[in-house]
């Protein structure tokens, strides 16, 4: 009489990687914090004679398939990280422009469109100099007569010499989860490079400095980072706090794993992305970079 034996194999390969660190899922979907995974037991059936001599549990043994040991847990049911939308048609700021003499008017605001997108609204714009004139939102002062390098986020041309008042929407792309940080609205000359015209009014010569004044209601997000201290592979330093004093930022250690960061703050890996746009995943591999900083605050994102 044959006897088949199944014998059911369970291999742990470990994988150092140079200069990042790796954690594996199961199933394309965010792993969470890596553990030991448990095979799972065949059934050792009863060993009931049949009728030709082979034992029910020898005939069963022969045409099992061994199982594959139980996945890692995913987060796949974990809530989907969330920052709720400023509503749309919420003024964050306004304001009226006016050059130091007098050649240009304008009143402006800042409006949520509702999906983390806003505009900058102009209208009544009247211009009496004789080149265009552009618009740009800077996080860094700027004075009357510097010269532009760099347009600003938003920037537009509202035109030359108005007969009458004209106005322009402009989207803010690349303003962030919203614009606050854009604290100075800088009028320019928008004259071709090389025009004939006064040197003060010449290509890329700012006109007029106007400081914006924000008004960003509360957010509320699902989020809530709590540092609970190093651990194995999750080694780093937390380098600033909110006003809140949650942690905002974290320093990648050499082999750290982004599971084990993410269960450090209390959070899912699926947030820890949410998080950081620039984490990159590659199917089942995650990688975290050493030196790198990660953002832990949402409306930092």
């Amino acid at each position: 009489m044959k006897r088949i034996v199944t014998v059911g194999v369970l291999v742990l390969a470990t994988v150092a990687l140079s200069g990042c660190s790796l954690l594996r899922g199961s199933d394309g979907a965010l792993p969470a914090p890596s553990g030991p995974a448990t095979a799972q037991r065949t059934p050792t059936p009863s060993a009931t004679p049949s009728a030709d001599g082979e034992s029910e549990g020898d005939l069963l043994q022969a045409s099992a398939t061994p199982r594959t040991p139980t996945p890692e847990p995913t987060e796949a049911a974990a809530p989907a990280p969330t920052l709720t939308p400023i509503p749309a048609g919420t003024v964050l700021a306004q304001g009226d422009v006016a050059s130091p003499k007098g050649s240009i008017h304008f009143h402006f605001r800042v409006v949520a469109n509702g999906d983390d997108t806003f505009t900058a609204q102009y209208s009544g714009v009247t211009s009496t100099l004789p080149v265009p004139i552009g618009v740009g939102l800077f996080d860094l002062p700027r004075k009357v007569g510097d010269g532009l390098t760099y347009h600003g986020v938003g920037d537009r041309t509202l035109g030359g010499p108005t007969q009458g008042p004209i106005a322009a929407d402009v989207p803010l792309t690349g303003s962030g989860v919203d614009p606050s940080h854009l604290g100075v609205l800088v009028t320019y000359s928008a004259a071709a490079a090389g025009a004939d015209v006064p040197v003060e009014i010449s290509s890329d010569k700012v006109l007029a400095v106007t400081s914006v004044r924000w008004s960003v209601p509360q957010r509320t997000t699902n989020v809530h980072p709590v540092d609970s201290g190093a651990r194995p592979n999750a080694t780093g330093t937390v380098t600033g706090k909110t006003a809140t004093g949650a942690p905002k930022a974290y320093t990648v250690a050499p082999d750290d794993l982004i599971g084990d960061v993410a269960a450090r703050f209390g959070i899912t890996v699926k947030a820890l992305v949410w998080l950081n746009e620039g984490v990159q995943v590659f199917g089942e591999d995650q990688h975290l970079y050493e030196g790198t900083t990660l953002n832990l605050d949402p409306l930092g994102r």
